[in-house]
């Protein structure tokens, strides 16, 4: 892809995005001189599916202290250590387990770990997250951490909706938030990717996560991922 091509697209997707959503540029197979002109372009948020690829670009990438990396692929909790060292947001925990593991590990790490809390909307098999009856049911734990920040809800909807869609169902994610404030005071709402951003941000998203819109397709990969396309 040239210089050109991703100055163009980020330009088309930024002439359209209202100033308070951020755009996160999902780079996993994006090579570093990518990410470099990325930055160039002015981007400064860019989201990683594993913790290993985000941990080798991020020592290449030194040089650029004001990059913020965010995790948006399935932790497992054997590098959740890793993933609080290596990322200021954590879109992906999916469970009380995974929230309290996290909140232990930073009382010793002291790191600055903003959370949000992966939601299913609907079932959906192929996916990771919360029920909202057990989010629900979770919530006095959730809101007795104290060495992590719950910031807000990320979800991924299944597939095969048309785009009134997925507008309806992302609307329930902001609903949701505002029902769980008296737990937890969430205003970050993580949805929408390359297929749907449109309809997330009708829907109140603050964050979008971009990596295909921009930088074209890449080859897949084995497992696959189904946070960052």
């Amino acid at each position: 892809m040239s210089e050109d091509t991703l100055s163009q697209r980020l330009h088309s997707i930024q002439a359209h995005l209202p100033p308070h959503v951020r755009l996160i540029a999902v780079t996993k197979q994006v090579p570093v001189a990518v990410i470099r002109h990325a930055y160039e372009l002015g981007l400064r948020d860019f989201g990683e599916s594993r913790v290993q690829e985000a941990q080798a670009k991020a020592a290449l990438l030194q040089d650029l202290p004001d990059l913020t990396w965010h995790l948006i692929g399935h932790l497992q909790s054997n590098k959740a250590r890793l993933a609080l060292q290596q990322f200021s947001w954590i879109h992906s925990v999916d469970s009380l387990a995974l929230a309290q593991k996290l909140d232990h590990l930073n009382q010793t790490l002291q790191r600055p770990a903003q959370l949000l809390l992966q939601v299913k909307l609907r079932p959906d098999p192929h996916k990771h997250g919360w029920t909202i009856p057990d989010l629900l049911t979770a919530l006095p734990a959730l809101s007795r951490l104290r060495h992590v920040h719950i910031k807000g809800l990320m979800t991924i909807l299944p597939l095969g909706l048309s785009p009134a869609e997925r507008q309806h169902l992302f609307r329930e994610l902001p609903a949701l938030g505002a029902q769980l404030q008296s737990h937890l005071p969430l205003k970050e709402y993580s949805m929408g990717m390359s297929d749907d951003y449109p309809q997330a941000l009708a829907a109140g998203a603050t964050m979008i996560r971009l990596g295909r819109c921009l930088f074209g397709e890449r080859p897949p990969i084995t497992p696959p991922d189904e946070s960052a396309s």
